[in-house]
């Protein structure tokens, strides 16, 4: 199979001067990135790694001293804590740097950049006749406002701006988890690295899905009030971080599969919960299920559904039957490897069934095929090799099939969405030459089949803006092709009276049946 994921390649400095070109014919532009020598971290340098490695962009290095703009010394107390506590690794892109690390790239080269991206939160001024952009979150300058965002319990918009504080690029980024600040710290700095290379690259969008642009500048990175900010966004730092502990030695999240036999609207007609509400699928106890995926074949429905084991601590995918009254019997493992497995992404073709499931472990995107369904599944091709990708999903649209997965790149796992098309389902595949088509943790990551309805494709998504898979969405896919993808949120489901918990996650539906799946919390019975 071809291999779809772009790779890196490492060119050696162009010598100075303004309009060198690359091997292959690309313009090469002469970056200076300003960066304050007191606050180094470890996004940093991962940054200019990744700047020095593009064959487009001639690195320079400008390290200044900015007093007063980095983070009150009390956080990297609260990062070290949650590292011991969680198991954490560190040093990490929040990791501090010693100005030492900048050795490598030399003494700064004072011939004239053509771009300055300026991180160092200094009140200084732009070179003469040369574009700066500079870094916010909703209209926070720099990693202050992303400090702000976390203790909020907000997923802020962040926003490359020029010296005009217009727009270059925009994201809505997003956390695997809310109550470690280190993990959500360190998603949001991997994806401000990818939203500053999607810059670069001309990709990047000036506006968020909905249209509307970020959050308007607030002109106080130094003055009283950014320091106010600071203060009550640290408040009570002790008490929260307890808070936090607490949470995480005496309550889990415990996930459940919800049912319905499907009598008029469905859900995507409906946009709301049914009066009826939903069936519980029965679990055992010793484990959970999840990511339920449905598929009518010869007249029967079967349900396919991750199912977590508490002891081994790693998923399998499981299936049942359903007759006219439900579920028969328990879901059953149909594949399991060494390796985590979820989100079991069932369709027919071909006159056959094919899953393709979720397999991050194994770094790729893989396609099975059912021998003797609904099991005896076997391996029967790498769709998309070397990629950390979440939920993948697939489509046909356009007289091509199309692959729908949020991929990791060192940040979260669900607000970065890469696409990939091909003639066959079975490859070779090729990458959208906009990937990531969109970042933003509300709408990114898929959340089941796409659904085609009265002429329109609705595009089940997961809003995870409070934590992984916290609300359903449902959007229209208004533009799908080789040249860009657009989408509109319609619809936001939550957790409520007819779905109680905490986290809606997941549609599917087959036969006269649908599923969704989420999770409410639960005290963990400590044994005497």
């Amino acid at each position: 199979m071809t291999a779809l994921v772009e790779t890196e390649k490492r060119t050696r400095p162009a010598q100075p001067g303004r309009t060198t070109m690359a091997a292959a014919g690309t313009a090469v532009r002469t970056v200076r990135v300003r960066l304050d020598r007191t606050t180094l971290r470890g996004w940093h340098l991962r940054l200019l790694e990744r700047l020095n490695q593009r064959p487009d962009c001639r690195l320079q290095i400008d390290a200044v001293q900015a007093t007063g703009a980095g983070l009150p010394p009390n956080v990297e107390l609260l990062f070290r804590l949650e590292a011991t506590v969680h198991g954490v690794p560190r040093p990490g892109l929040s990791t501090p740097a010693e100005p030492l690390a900048l050795a490598p790239y030399g003494r700064l080269d004072r011939t004239a950049p053509d771009l300055v991206i300026d991180l160092s939160g200094a009140e200084t001024g732009s070179l003469p006749g040369v574009e700066t952009w500079r870094l916010d979150y909703d209209g926070i300058p720099g990693e202050t406002g992303l400090l702000v965002a976390l203790f909020d319990r907000v997923e802020p918009v962040a926003a490359l701006r020029d010296g005009s504080d217009a727009p270059i690029a925009t994201g809505r980024f997003g956390a695997e988890s809310h109550s470690v600040m280190l993990i959500a710290f360190e998603d949001y700095l991997a994806r401000t690295i990818t939203l500053i290379e999607a810059a670069l690259s001309g990709g990047a969008s000036r506006q968020m899905p909905d249209g509307t642009a970020p959050p308007a500048l607030a002109h106080v990175a130094f003055d009283i009030g950014a320091m106010a900010a600071r203060q009550r966004a640290l408040k009570g730092l002790a008490r929260r971080v307890a808070r936090r502990l607490y949470t995480t030695c005496f309550h889990r999240e415990r996930w459940r599969v919800g049912w319905r036999r499907t009598v008029g609207p469905d859900l995507i007609d409906l946009r709301r919960h049914p009066a009826g509400g939903w069936t519980d699928l029965p679990d055992n106890g010793r484990s959970f299920y999840a990511d339920p995926f449905a598929v009518s074949r010869n007249g029967a429905v079967t349900l396919f559904v991750e199912e977590y084991d508490y002891a081994r601590g790693k998923g399998v995918i499981s299936a049942v039957p359903f007759g006219q009254d439900g579920p028969v019997g328990r879901p059953e493992a149909v594949l399991e490897l060494d390796t985590h497995l979820s989100y079991p992404f069932v369709f027919e073709a071909d006159g056959e069934v094919w899953m393709i499931p979720e397999s991050c472990g194994t770094r790729s995107i893989d396609l099975y095929r059912a021998e003797r369904f609904p099991g005896g599944w076997r391996h029967e091709a790498v769709l998309i090799p070397n990629v950390v990708a979440s939920d993948p999903t697939l489509l046909r649209h356009g007289g091509r099939w199309w692959l729908f997965a949020t991929v990791r790149e060192g940040g979260s796992y669900s607000d970065s969405l890469h696409l990939w098309f091909a003639d066959d389902f079975r490859g070779p595949w090729t990458a959208h030459p906009r990937n990531p088509v969109l970042i933003d943790v509300a709408t990114a990551r898929p959340a089941g089949p796409v659904v085609s309805r009265d002429g329109m494709l609705i595009r089940p998504v997961q809003d995870c803006r409070g934590g992984y898979g916290s609300a359903l969405g449902l959007a229209r896919i208004m533009r799908l092709d080789e040249d860009g993808f657009v989408q509109r949120l319609e619809t936001r489901l939550a957790a409520g009276a007819d779905w109680p918990g905490t986290r809606l996650h997941t549609y599917s539906a087959a036969g006269a049946f649908e599923f969704i799946d989420g999770s409410h919390r639960a005290r963990v019975r400590l044994p005497l």
